[in-house]
């Protein structure tokens, strides 16, 4: 049993936002708690000097509370969660970031949502969250009067408008809030409003902290899980709302591409690699769930596999031969046959069941060549074989132009363009 009963800890990472902490601490404050035991908060304040000192003792005696200090050397908000996490006591860990407000039984919801896995499941959850529009305005005067409306009279009023709902709300509904019938259930783990049991969380390493900056490490944790065997649900019992305030959208979405990238170069796969497409499109045609859903995108990429498999490139890497010797050459789509007298090459192939072919130059890697981890005109030659014809439609442009960034002569049958 953990200390002082304590079943849930809910972790809230901020910085300089004292009054949207205030908001939050409020709602958790009004919390209905669980049935069995209590739930414990933990600041875990990433530099602020502002007056969120003053805020967390106001509530010291409303809630079980705990502080977490770290100077500021920058955005660290990573850092910032693994080091709440760290003085958590509760089985569950709860994230919830500043000025997000829960609705009053949001605790007792994240952990019934956890209970309720089959024995000897692991389980992430998504929490609901009204109001949260990170590539838009938020809707203006939400939220807003004197006093303040409560979370349940904001979302009673408001709930209905689909401007006003989780901007993830139209792919959940696909799935009937299922995320277990999806390919990617991981693009929708956000840590806004999320939970994870403390042992699957540090079991694949908590928030990786090469992430600085705004966007993409709480989509590295769910894809880790993901990989780990983790399984997925959304819990719109286990709501909240966000208050509204200033964001920087433009560089929060810029930021976001980074880091992406940064995630596909440490996990390199035809996913990642569409992830990072999603955040590198044009920032004025950036709709999360409106235009684009990552498990369209790989489903077409996994069928395109499997119809790839019965097709072989060894002719057109034959090709390959006449090159000078000490050509440094890529080549995306090769396939798991491999002529006699091949140069040494940088192989990539999306199919899984082809990764990790060997050839007398190396392994073949896992990859679309939408962005390989390759560096700018690191290679002379890059080869683009006909197994890629099934993706060409889509993804076409794409790949050309990586390959045109990473090599200095591109050259892609009449199949593919």
């Amino acid at each position: 049993m953990p200390p002082r009963g304590v079943q849930v800890s809910v972790i809230i990472p901020t910085y300089n936002r004292a009054e949207l902490l205030r908001a939050s601490l409020t709602a958790l404050a009004a919390q209905h708690p669980p049935d069995e035991g209590g739930f414990e908060v933990i600041i875990a304040d990433d530099g602020s000097a502002d007056e969120t000192r003053s805020v967390v003792q106001d509530f010291r005696n409303r809630l079980t509370l705990g502080y977490q200090f770290q100077e500021d050397r920058g955005f660290r908000a990573a850092a910032a969660r693994n080091a709440g996490a760290r003085l958590a006591s509760g089985p569950v860990l709860v994230f919830l970031d500043a000025g997000i407000r829960p609705g009053p039984r949001f605790v007792r919801a994240h952990l019934a949502a956890h209970a309720a896995a089959p024995t000897g499941q692991t389980l992430a959850v998504a929490g609901y969250t009204y109001g949260y529009r990170p590539d838009a305005d938020q809707v203006p005067g939400i939220g807003t009067g004197s006093p303040a409306p409560t979370p349940e009279e904001t979302v009673r009023r408001y709930g209905h408008l689909p401007g006003f709902q989780d901007v993830r709300h139209l792919a959940f509904e696909r799935f009937d809030f299922d995320l277990g019938a999806t390919l990617v259930p991981w693009q929708w783990f956000w840590s806004l409003n999320c939970s994870v049991r403390a042992a699957d969380f540090w079991a694949v390493g908590g928030f990786d902290e090469d992430f600085r900056s705004w966007g993409g490490e709480d989509t590295d944790l769910g894809y880790r899980l993901h990989r780990g065997g983790t399984a997925f649900t959304v819990s719109k019992d286990a709501w909240a709302l966000d208050t509204p305030h200033e964001r920087s959208v433009g560089d929060d979405l810029t930021s976001g591409a980074d880091n992406v990238l940064m995630m596909a170069r440490k996990h390199p796969e035809p996913v990642t690699e569409l992830l990072w497409a999603w955040f590198a499109k044009p920032s004025d045609h950036f709709e999360i769930s409106h235009d684009w859903n990552l498990e369209d995108e790989y489903l077409l990429v996994l069928r395109a596999a499997e119809d790839a498999r019965g097709r072989d490139a060894a002719s057109e890497l034959a090709a390959l031969r006449s090159l000078p010797a000490g050509t440094r050459v890529a080549v995306f789509g090769c396939g798991s046959s491999f002529p006699e007298g091949l140069p040494r090459a940088e192989l990539f192939d999306f199919d899984e069941t082809v990764a990790g072919s060997r050839h007398p130059g190396g392994v073949v890697r896992h990859g679309l060549g939408i962005r390989t981890p390759l560096a700018d005109q690191s290679v002379d030659h890059v080869l683009i074989t006909s197994r890629l014809s099934g993706v060409w439609d889509r993804w076409g442009t794409w790949i050309l132009g990586e390959a045109h960034r990473i090599g200095r002569h591109v050259h892609a049958p009449p199949a593919n363009g």
